[in-house]
């Protein structure tokens, strides 16, 4: 299959909230308790025209993951409003269905192109949960490594989560 990434549009949401919705209990795992618009085609239609608000003041660029045209998930780049320091965190999901095939390695390696290209970025960030391997292996073929741990970082599932903090300089 081939995995291409671009910038989400208004027109995502549905495509989208198929996923979310579908893989609820799934993200449950790994992604804090969300408001209940979280799950609704206008709740995430309005998530997209606030990103897209802030990729056009420069502060992050939301895109979705495509596997032959269609989409199966979401990338963004965050925090990419303080130029000087040239740094920007890397996220991303994709629906279960995807998981395992190769596009989210794809997508992220995608990501680091276009951070290190477009962005003019200098450094790649990323977090991942301790028990979140697959995300760890994504980040570990795309050329990350881990410098630490943020203890206590997330609230999942009812409890504080600790997360691996991973880094990627761009150019090297």
């Amino acid at each position: 299959m081939n995995t291409t990434i671009r910038l989400i549009e208004p027109g995502d949401a549905e495509a989208l909230t198929v996923h979310l919705a579908r893989d609820a209990e799934a993200l449950g795992r790994w992604d804090p308790e969300r408001p209940p618009d979280f799950y609704t085609v206008a709740g995430r239609r309005e998530r997209i025209e606030s990103a897209l608000i802030g990729h056009a003041r420069g502060e992050v660029w939301p895109g979705v993951v495509l596997a032959d045209g269609i989409v199966i998930g979401q990338i963004t780049v965050q925090d990419i409003l303080l130029r000087a320091w040239r740094k920007g965190e890397l996220g991303y999901w994709l629906g279960y269905p995807h998981h395992g095939q190769g596009h989210a390695t794809r997508a992220v390696a995608l990501a680091v192109q276009l951070m290190a290209g477009e962005l003019g970025l200098h450094r790649a960030e990323a977090k991942t949960q301790m028990d979140n391997l697959g995300s760890q292996h994504v980040l570990r073929n795309n050329g990350f490594i881990p410098y630490g741990v943020t203890r206590s970082h997330i609230f999942v599932a009812g409890q504080w989560r600790d997360e691996i903090l991973w880094e990627r300089l761009l150019e090297e």
